[in-house]
């Protein structure tokens, strides 16, 4: 590891065991997965988060109404390290003391969490590392305030000089203001202290819908003491006006990523028109192998020629996780599936974009599968806490669980352990987000390490590796419409065909080929997708500063 730059990471969340409640998506899986593999390879990464205290929540389903609601509930994790480091921000005229903890695990050992809840703090001071996004105005700013400003303070107390600051999404850019006060205390003048940080900045973008990038009316920040002595001016010329957070990075950051190919090209095309930004570059996001796939199945893979008795050998292990996928559902939900039929894997989060009833469109084409005992399906998914829409989607599930028991399940309070169960023990795994609304997708790419076929829209990763009928289907063919309707009916029309005209008659009349498909699929993905390569891509196209 001669000469690699120093990383300082910083993420809102971070997911790296299941019941530590530090995560709430694929931001968090992201996150965790990267800390773990730098830590696998000796890499010179820390991580920058928050200890929160309640974290996302549970969200549980009220079985008599089939709605999902939310519950939350103080955590406290004995194995972290109190560092005995105090950083303070100060958050509207107040000082807030912002403790510092290190997460200490087998696999982990360079994340350092940020706490204001602490002695000396008000009330409100304490809870603002309360709950993970758990609001939008004032108190998101104080925790965006808390994770940027207080985190580089605290990388400085630590005595960590990194010559990188990477922002996993927009709500780290406040370490950007840090960086400019620094500069301008040395009597730089804004332009130049601009120019210097932009050249150790880097920004990841997730979030390909413009509303749904955060952004804030410029006297909020100057009120709450975000601004750290920037004047109005100023700020509008980083993030405009309302002040969005991604374009302030996006400007703040000598160079971007996007988190797949398809992305780079729907991010470089929704932010064209933001003047001074960095350039997005595709860097496709990747998994961290030891935490999600079976080492059997890529084992059996790795040498495998179509043989019968290879086969039957990746098979059995296939059947395994498969029996143990449905013992965990009978204990979570008291349902027994039936190893012999085809088990479709289906768990993201409930955002309206991911369509996850789609395949629930018409109850003419669902109705006579179940029935004839063809497919069973395995749900799972939070909505966001504000999301009435994806609590709805959630709610037509768990209704169609009550129409069709036994052959359709939800598992409530979605979480790391239920995702690592599905993408290892279904048979194909899901996907029909409306394209291109999928930035990324990392759970297709567990699936596909695992044997579990991916049958999906070409979104997100999927395209830079589908080989159709080989390693997966694809179906929709890259169909997009900003008909929301049309594009739907275009996507469930293409998805029936899939199903009834390659998928079903593949599982049941051509064992050997979807055998072969599995191997395939385990062997087309387990380098380009494996954390190790997009680690080694992000040090050479984005760390380096070439």
């Amino acid at each position: 590891m001669i000469n690699l730059p120093t990383v300082a990471y910083f993420s809102m969340e971070y997911a790296i065991e299941s019941d530590v409640k530090l995560y709430a998506g694929g931001l968090g899986i992201l996150a965790g997965d990267y800390l773990k593999e730098a830590c696998d390879n000796n890499y010179p990464v820390v991580g920058i988060g928050i200890k929160w205290k309640q974290g996302y929540g549970e969200q549980l389903i009220d079985w008599k109404t089939g709605m999902p609601y939310d519950a939350y509930k103080n955590r406290h994790y004995e194995f972290m390290e109190d560092t005995g480091i105090t950083v303070t921000v100060k958050i509207c005229q107040r000082d807030v003391k912002v403790k510092v903890w290190k997460y200490n695990a087998q696999n982990v050992n360079n994340l350092y969490l940020l706490d204001t809840d602490v002695e000396g703090n008000d009330g409100d001071a304490r809870w603002i590392t309360g709950q993970l996004y758990g609001w939008f105005g004032e108190e998101r700013v104080a925790q965006e305030m808390v994770l940027g400003i207080g985190g580089v303070r605290a990388l400085r107390a630590l005595g960590f000089h990194p010559t990188v600051f990477h922002f996993n999404e927009g709500h780290a850019l406040f370490a950007g203001f840090e960086l400019l006060r620094e500069r301008m205390e040395q009597r730089l003048s804004f332009k130049k202290a601009w120019e210097m940080t932009r050249k150790e900045v880097v920004f990841t973008t997730h979030t390909p819908v413009i509303q749904g990038n955060e952004s804030h009316p410029i006297e909020r920040l100057i009120y709450m003491g975000a601004n750290l002595g920037l004047n109005k001016r100023q700020l509008k010329a980083i993030g405009g006006d309302p002040f969005n957070m991604t374009v302030g990075a996006l400007r703040l950051a000598r160079k971007s990523n996007a988190v797949s190919q398809l992305h780079m090209k729907t991010a470089n095309k929704m932010w064209k028109r933001v003047k001074g930004r960095s350039e997005i570059i595709g860097i496709t996001n990747a998994i961290h192998i030891p935490t999600w796939v079976d080492k059997e199945m890529l084992r059996l893979a790795e040498n495998y020629s179509s043989g019968e008795t290879q086969r039957n050998m990746l098979w059995e292990r296939h059947m395994q996780n498969k029996k143990e996928l449905i013992e965990f559902v009978e204990k979570r939900a008291g349902v027994r599936l039936d190893p012999n039929v085809l088990l479709i894997g289906f768990s993201r989060r409930a955002a309206p974009y991911k369509r996850s009833n789609l395949i629930f469109t018409e109850k003419s084409f669902i109705e006579p599968l179940i029935k004839e005992n063809k497919i069973q399906i395995v749900f799972s998914g939070k909505a966001h806490p504000l999301d009435d829409k994806g609590k709805e989607i959630i709610s037509d599930i768990v209704e169609m669980t009550k129409r069709y028991p036994g052959n359709v399940v939800f598992l409530e309070n979605y979480d790391m352990e239920i995702g690592k169960m599905l993408t290892r023990g279904a048979d194909i795994w899901l996907n029909n987000p409306r394209r291109p609304k999928e930035a990324s997708g990392t759970s297709g790419m567990k699936a596909a390490m695992n044997g579990v076929l991916n049958v999906s829209i070409l979104d997100g990763w999927w395209p830079e590796v589908c080989n159709h009928g080989v390693n997966g289907w694809q179906f929709g063919n890259a169909y997009q419409s900003d008909n929301e309707a049309k594009a739907d009916e275009h996507d469930f029309k293409a998805l029936k065909n899939c199903l009834m005209n390659e998928v079903i008659p593949t599982y049941y009349n051509n064992r050997n080929k979807w055998i072969d498909m599995m191997a395939a699929s385990i062997n087309t993905t387990r380098v380009p997708f494996g954390m190790k390569r997009m680690l080694d891509e992000y040090y050479s196209r984005l760390y380096s500063d070439k």
